[in-house]
C-alpha cells in the first residue's frame, strides 16, 4: 500500500486504537518472529477483560517458541489443502472466496487511495489486511487520517459484520494454544470498537 502520510496531530486514545489494530494484523499476516513474541511477551494489561486478555497471552508469549508457533499458525491458516479456519470476510459472509464483500472493499480502497503490495498475493478481504487498514485510517498512515465517520463507515461495512465471529472461532478452534488469547483480544476489542462507534455522533 503506498501514499504520503501527512504529519498531523492524533490523540493518545486513537493512537492506541491503532496500534492494536497494527498489532493483530501482524500477529495474523504471518507467524512471529522472536522479536515479536518477545515484544508480545512485554505487554501488561489492566483489570479490564481486554486488559486480562492481553496479560494471558503476553504469558502465552513467553513460553512460546517460534517454531511451536509457526506450525500453529499454519495448522490454522494455511494447512495442506485448507487451514481449519478461512480469515476472509467473502467466506464469512457468503460461504465462498472472492465474493462481493471482496468486490466491495476494492471499491472502498480505490476511493481512499489504497492498493494491495504488489508482493501480497492474499485477496484484500483477510483479518490481518483489514486490520491494518483500519489501523491506518486512524492515525493517516497512508495519507490524511480519517475522520470518525469514515472511521465508522469502513468498520461497520468490512469488520464489524463478521470480525468479531471470526476472533469467536479463533479463539475456539481446535488448533488454538497462542491464538486463543489472540482471538480473546480481538473479540474482545472489535466489541469495544463497534459499541464506541454505535454511540458515537460520527
Amino acid at each position: 500500500m503506498t501514499a504520503t502520510p501527512d504529519i498531523i496531530a492524533i490523540n493518545e486514545e486513537d493512537r492506541l486504537r491503532a496500534d492494536l489494530y497494527n498489532f493483530l494484523g501482524l500477529l495474523l499476516s504471518r507467524p512471529p518472529d522472536e522479536g515479536l513474541l518477545i515484544q508480545t511477551a512485554g505487554l501488561s494489561g489492566d483489570d479490564s477483560d481486554l486488559g486480562q486478555a492481553i496479560s494471558t497471552l503476553a504469558k502465552l508469549a513467553k513460553l512460546t517458541r517460534t517454531a511451536t508457533v509457526e506450525s500453529e499458525y499454519n495448522r490454522l491458516f494455511i494447512g495442506l489443502a485448507r487451514g481449519e479456519l478461512l480469515p476472509y470476510a467473502s467466506y464469512y459472509l457468503t460461504g465462498f472466496l472472492n465474493e462481493k464483500p471482496l468486490a466491495t472493499l476494492r471499491q472502498d480502497m480505490s476511493a481512499r487511495g489504497l492498493a494491495r503490495a504488489e508482493n501480497v498475493f492474499e485477496p484484500e478481504d483477510n483479518i490481518a489486511s483489514l486490520m491494518e487498514m483500519m489501523g491506518a485510517m486512524i492515525v493517516g498512515r497512508f495519507g490524511v487520517a480519517a475522520d470518525l465517520a469514515a472511521q465508522k463507515s469502513f468498520f461497520n461495512k468490512h469488520i464489524a459484520p463478521w470480525a468479531g465471529h471470526f476472533f469467536a472461532d479463533l479463539e475456539a478452534a481446535k488448533n488454538s494454544v497462542f491464538y486463543a488469547p489472540v482471538g480473546t483480544v480481538g473479540r474482545i476489542f472489535i466489541g469495544i470498537e463497534a459499541e464506541a462507534f454505535r454511540m458515537s455522533k460520527g
